[in-house]
């Protein structure tokens, strides 16, 4: 089920997506009926527009950042809390400067803003993620990277888990355990919209610790040009699709069915 989830996604989101749909206008452009082709060219026409809108910085920071709502953690807000978990956000691997597998550019933002609010507050840290691709397991990498490298002790590592979904369900006895039922929940600020319900679907009580808000360039140029701005429309599509995929779940599934 988590490669058929990956796969549809991959054939969904750009670039593949937009990209098969224009393959299909292409192909409908082919067809005898004047109709047909016409609606075949309209079709491959505005996949690529839309395709080259989504490359657009100025796009993609658009989309995140209508996924960001919560505002950055207060002092106040992190005391009420008994812990502090911190979400797994990709690795970086056979990476050869680090000899292996090592935390990934998302997860290692994660886990610089993880280090400062262990430090402020005295927390203890649980760190979640597992290998869904094979290769060390995530949160070893994270707990390597705080202890190692800020120098920041983890209490809790959640190796097993291969999506958000899993982080919340792998996490929370791990935690009640402990006798832990307050979490300052770490991630990027357009994550934690879709991954906030999953964790008190848990019985858990969350309060947002995001990092990594979209701020767009100091330059307009900058925002204009095409490249950088896939990847952020990519991952904000993504949380979009996530987000359905939970509710439908949810009508299906009810957590207290």
């Amino acid at each position: 089920m988590f490669l058929l989830k990956k796969l549809l996604a991959t054939l969904i989101l750009p670039p593949v997506g937009p990209l098969l749909l224009a393959f299909f206008g292409l192909w409908l452009a082919r067809a005898k009926s004047r109709r047909w082709r016409n609606g075949g060219f309209a079709l491959a026409t505005l996949s690529l527009l839309g395709l080259f809108a989504l490359s657009l910085p100025l796009v993609g920071t658009a989309l995140l950042s209508s996924l960001e709502p919560a505002p950055p953690i207060t002092r106040r807000d992190l005391a009420k809390a008994q812990a502090i978990v911190i979400l797994g956000g990709g690795s970086y691997f056979g990476a050869p400067e680090y000899g292996g597998d090592t935390v990934g550019w998302a997860t290692l933002e994660r886990v610089r803003y993880g280090a400062r609010l262990a430090r402020a507050s005295g927390l203890p840290l649980l760190v979640t993620g597992g290998a869904p691709f094979g290769g060390r397991p995530e949160s070893e990498s994270m707990r390597e990277a705080l202890e190692k490298d800020f120098g920041v002790k983890v209490r809790w590592v959640e190796a097993a888990s291969r999506d958000t979904a899993e982080n919340a369900s792998m996490s929370a006895p791990i935690l009640k355990a402990a006798g832990v039922t307050r979490i300052a929940l770490l991630s990027h600020g357009w994550h934690l919209p879709r991954a906030i319900p999953l964790f008190e679907r848990e019985g858990l009580t969350v309060i947002a610790a995001p990092t990594m808000f979209s701020t767009g360039s100091p330059s307009l140029l900058a925002d204009l040009l095409p490249g950088e701005g896939l990847r952020r429309s990519r991952m904000a599509l993504h949380e979009y699709l996530g987000r359905l995929a939970n509710q439908l779940k949810e009508m299906v599934w009810p957590k207290n069915s």
